[in-house]
């Protein structure tokens, strides 16, 4: 039988996730991964709760989103505010009583400088946002999400952390770590019906190198010379694939990188004029 043998004791699955009436938390949601995934899975049909720092952007990604005839509400959030994290999920709590997708994608890195050059301003923001802010978040939102609905916990991590490399040590670490969080969770929420899942990139055209590099738009640009790198809607689509599978998968980890990347250190360039 296909979707499972019932003769044999097997339960017989219908398809994916439905997502008319349901409710997806995004951090980190004013631009790139966020607000390509808010847009995502609002055409899916799912309404979207949005919070970031920028307010003026989120509002943007919101009007975008409403197009498709799905409710987007924001709120600004600040993950590195314990306070801050707090208001929010109140503030989506008003809104509904579930939140059936919660994806940890607030983050980020701040330069590219050795372990003897670093500065404490940067490493304290990369822990902040990418490692305390995850866990802040996800603590405030797993009362408002349901058990055996096939609700699920998608963190946004990075190849990062599963390779080391120069001048990352800290934004490694931290990836490294948020591996690990998405891990312990899949430990403590079993039995409960909540999917935890871990997408990790590799390079992707996004505002990441722009922020890396405090708005050096033309180093930003090295990074991807010669290069086809992922697109913020490349990880939007895996995200909602993740997410819509039967409530009886669960996708642990997903590693994505572009064709030309097939390691951090092993990207193929093509000659530009």
């Amino acid at each position: 039988m296909i979707g499972g043998l019932s003769s044999a004791g097997r339960t017989s699955y219908g398809p994916g996730m439905q997502w008319n009436d349901r409710w997806v938390l995004i951090t980190g949601a004013s631009s790139g991964f966020g607000a390509a995934a808010a847009e995502a899975f609002t055409r899916a049909g799912a309404h979207v709760l949005l919070g970031a720092r920028r307010r003026d952007r989120l509002a943007q990604v919101a009007e975008a989103c409403r197009k498709t005839g799905a409710r987007a509400e924001f709120h600004e959030l600040d993950v590195a505010a314990t306070s801050s994290v707090t208001e929010f999920v109140d503030w989506a709590g008003s809104f509904t009583p579930h939140v059936d997708v919660l994806i940890n994608n607030a983050g980020g890195a701040l330069g590219l400088d050795t372990v003897a050059a670093g500065r404490d301003e940067d490493w304290e923001a990369m822990v902040q946002s990418n490692l305390l802010g995850l866990a802040r978040v996800t603590r405030g939102v797993l009362p408002l999400i349901p058990h055996h609905r096939g609700a699920s916990i998608l963190n946004i991590g990075s190849i990062a952390g599963h390779q080391a490399y120069e001048g990352g040590s800290i934004y490694c670490g931290v990836k490294a770590a948020e591996r690990s969080i998405t891990q312990a969770l899949r430990l403590e929420l079993n039995g409960t019906g909540i999917r935890v899942g871990s997408l990790d990139p590799g390079m992707a055209l996004t505002e990441f190198s722009d922020v890396r590099f405090r708005g050096d738009t033309a180093r930003a640009a090295q990074v991807y010379r010669g290069v086809e790198p992922l697109v913020a809607q490349d990880i939007a689509e895996t995200l909602l694939w993740m997410a819509s599978r039967p409530p009886h998968v669960n996708i642990d980890e997903i590693v994505i990188k572009p064709t030309d990347q097939a390691a951090i250190h092993k990207v193929h360039r093509r000659a530009t004029a």
